[in-house]
């Protein structure tokens, strides 16, 4: 008589009132753990999901319509950590290039801190365009508070009139540059670290910064 395999996987009893958001918060640590270890957004599946907490698919959609709306839900989260870090480093000066500095070595210090919540921001696979509405949410606010940022240095008069948008893109790519290369590759002789962000900080800012004329406070 052939006897029937169990399943591997344990189920997890049906959620009582009022467990639901404990359910909830455990399908986005699993989506997280499993986006870290695969790399990928496109490699996570519902199933894989679903076994993870313990649960059935069906009851993944009665807290999330899709997929893609359990990884933005976990990209919502960090991005929020994420920016209130970097607002507050630049709230600590009131000079606008110092802050946008700040701001600099306080992105940079997250990816170190916190490499896999950066990772799942900025360094995860995926084919999915619905990744992209990140940036009418928590993701959006972080950009623009960084165009902002660039802004009050040109209106201070310490940067030329550029877009600010373009500037501040510029400033992000270079800084994710720095952070992401420290993050794949440890095993690199780097410098020192602080002193390599503020060299890349230093060269942004002075790139963007007002130039000064030859004949610019010249006597007659």
């Amino acid at each position: 008589m052939t006897v029937a395999r169990t399943a591997t996987v344990k189920r997890r009893s049906r959620s009582r009132r009022g467990e639901g958001e404990t359910l909830r918060a455990d399908l986005l640590a699993a989506t997280e753990r499993l986006m870290i270890e695969t790399g990928s957004a496109e490699a996570v599946s519902i199933r894989a999901i679903a076994d993870a907490v313990g649960v059935t698919p069906p009851s993944i959609y009665l807290h999330f319509p899709d997929k893609d709306s359990l990884i933005l839900a976990v990209c919502e989260r960090h991005f929020e950590t994420f920016d209130s870090l970097i607002e507050e480093a630049g709230r600590s000066t009131d000079d606008p290039v110092e802050s946008l500095r700040r701001r600099g070595q306080a992105y940079v210090r997250f990816g170190l801190e916190s490499p896999e919540p950066y990772r799942i921001l900025f360094m995860t696979r995926t084919e999915s365009t619905r990744q992209y509405d990140v940036v009418v949410g928590a993701g959006a606010r972080a950009f623009q508070h960084l165009v902002d940022a660039v802004q009050r240095c040109i209106d201070a008069g310490a940067f030329r009139r550029v877009d600010p948008m373009v500037a501040a893109t510029g400033v992000w790519a270079a800084v994710h540059g720095v952070t992401s290369l420290l993050i794949s590759m440890p095993g690199f002789p780097w410098p020192d670290i602080e002193a390599l962000v503020d060299h890349v900080c230093e060269i942004q800012t002075h790139g963007l910064s007002e130039p000064v004329h030859e004949d610019q406070g010249a006597t007659p």
